[in-house]
């Protein structure tokens, strides 16, 4: 799968660099990074956009009350295309699609220089925190897949 085009949303192109202790023994970045750096920058994306991580995240601030719709990730994937290496800056495209009423999807590109280095994936189905039972997505989700599938430019909340 090919990287997708960088993206005109702020939100939607982050940077990063990879640091020592995200590599292994041989300097090279260590194979679960990816996965952890991709739910870094789809939380990223959501608080540029304007969502704050309690109605979200679960237990993410100790005054927010628990969000009443969980959104745990069903599915990942992470594709190396060339090592990385400490010190290295990366260029993170993020490209959410929604799947149906209740799932969506995130495939991240990270490039170095405009080269394509890996590629991420995580797929999200929405639940009842009480049931747990499938559900519709938030609103704000809902807003934030809709708002980064528009070709323009479009303000974050």
């Amino acid at each position: 799968m090919a990287a997708p085009a960088p993206p005109a949303q702020p939100w939607l192109a982050l940077a990063r660099t990879v640091r020592f202790g995200d590599t292994d023994a041989a300097g090279v970045m260590h194979f679960h990074q990816l996965l952890r750096w991709c739910h870094e920058a789809y939380e990223e994306s959501l608080e540029r956009f304007g969502i704050e991580a309690g109605i979200v995240f679960p237990g993410a601030t100790a005054a927010a009350p628990a969000p009443a719709v969980a959104l745990p990730i069903v599915h990942g994937r992470a594709d190396y295309r060339r090592p990385l290496r400490t010190g290295e800056r990366l260029a993170i495209a993020l490209e959410p699609r929604r799947l149906d009423p209740g799932c969506f999807e995130v495939v991240y590109g990270f490039s170095r220089q405009g080269e394509p280095v890996a590629e991420g994936l995580t797929r999200h189905q929405a639940i009842t925190t009480a049931g747990p039972q499938r559900c519709a997505l938030p609103e704000a989700i809902q807003r934030w897949l809709e708002a980064s599938s528009l070709s323009g430019q479009v303000r974050p909340l």
